[in-house]
């Protein structure tokens, strides 16, 4: 079966969005989709916040420009997640989703359908602010309740599965990845052809289609 590469990030409401649309299209298509994680350095590109409680600003390191995109970015997710049912609350904090993303490649380990569940809680609980996607024990939780074992997870976390992410974050960017949700459709040169943003779905299945 013919296999495309998507890349995401569970901080990432751009990613939530696209990832139900990209099981679709793989699903029509007759391909296999390998998920795989982009870490996001969102302060590199849009500079840092945390809010308090009550939803005021304690920290920052964001010009107006920033800001205002951030604001806009949000805005039109939580536009576009109402149109496919979804819940997308704004974040309290730039999150450090590296352990979500060693619990992703843990779960594919335990098999597919592991994984799925895994990916869809992920994605629901941490967009519902449900989530603490930093915290070992909330990983451990939600990969036991999808089927996966536990059991060497946390040597995992720390070791072998800090290097597999590092890995693939490399990998990703030597192949021209930046952002997500990003997917790379392989080509019959070798080469691999990289679509950023849901908006090229359509692009992606044509090219599918066509092969």
């Amino acid at each position: 079966m013919r296999r495309i590469t998507a890349y995401s990030d569970y901080k990432s409401p751009y990613a939530y969005l696209a990832k139900d649309p990209i099981n679709r299209l793989a699903a029509e298509c007759g391909v296999a989709v390998d998920w795989l994680p982009y870490t996001l350095d969102i302060p590199a590109y849009l500079g840092s916040a945390r809010l308090g409680p009550d939803g005021k600003v304690v920290e920052e390191s964001r010009n107006a420009h920033q800001w205002r995109r951030v604001r806009y970015s949000y805005m039109d997710c939580r536009r576009q997640a109402r149109k496919a049912g979804l819940v997308i609350r704004g974040t309290q904090k730039i999150w450090n989703s590296v352990p979500a993303h060693i619990g992703m490649l843990w779960a594919q380990r335990a098999g597919n359908d592991v994984f799925h569940r895994y990916h869809d809680r992920m994605f629901e609980r941490f967009w519902k602010r449900e989530l603490d996607i930093e915290n070992r024990a909330v990983l451990e939780a939600v990969l036991a309740e999808c089927g996966a074992p536990v059991a060497g997870f946390a040597e995992y976390l720390t070791g072998a599965g800090q290097a597999e992410h590092d890995r693939i974050r490399a990998e990703a960017e030597a192949k021209g990845v930046f952002g997500v949700p990003s997917i790379l459709v392989p080509q019959e040169s070798g080469e691999d052809e990289l679509f950023w943003g849901r908006e090229h779905l359509d692009d992606v299945r044509a090219m599918l289609r066509a092969a």
